[in-house]
C-alpha cells in the first residue's frame, strides 16, 4: 500500500509539473500588431510588471467614415530591457509602429497581466 501511495504522489507531482511547464513556456500565437503606443508603465505591488497600451485604428467599410479608436493591452517581459526602452521612445514620439508579439496560454502575476507579450518593435513605413 505504501508503494502505491508513493507512486500516486509522484505521478500527481509529475503531472502538475508537466501542465505548469506547458502553460508557462508554450506559445499559442505569434504575430504583429500595428498602431501607436499610448503608454508603457510598470505596475504592481508585489510583482512589478511592464504593461502597455496600443491604439489600433480600424476603418469602416464605407468611404468617409471616421476611424474608430480601439486599444489593445500588452505585457513586456522584464528581461527585455531593450524592447522596453524602444517602446518608451515610440510612446513619447507617437510614431506608428509594428509590434512583434507572442501570445501565451495563461497569464501569471509575476510575468504580466495579459497573455500578449511584445518581443520586438519595428518602425512602420507610413
Amino acid at each position: 500500500m505504501k508503494k502505491f501511495i508513493r507512486w500516486f504522489i509522484v505521478s500527481v507531482l509529475l503531472l502538475f509539473v508537466a501542465i505548469f511547464s506547458f502553460y508557462y513556456f508554450a506559445t499559442y500565437e505569434e504575430g504583429v500588431m500595428a498602431g501607436r503606443v499610448l503608454s508603457v508603465t510598470q505596475r504592481g505591488i508585489v510583482f512589478k510588471t511592464y504593461e502597455g497600451k496600443l491604439s489600433v485604428e480600424s476603418f469602416g467599410s464605407l468611404k468617409g467614415v471616421s476611424p474608430l479608436a480601439e486599444t489593445r493591452d500588452f505585457s513586456i517581459e522584464s528581461s527585455e530591457t531593450e524592447v522596453i526602452k524602444q517602446l518608451e521612445a515610440v510612446a513619447a514620439s507617437g510614431e506608428h509602429v509594428n509590434l512583434r508579439f507572442i501570445r501565451r496560454y495563461k497569464a501569471f502575476p509575476w510575468r504580466g497581466e495579459t497573455k500578449y507579450f511584445v518581443t520586438g518593435v519595428e518602425k512602420s513605413k507610413q
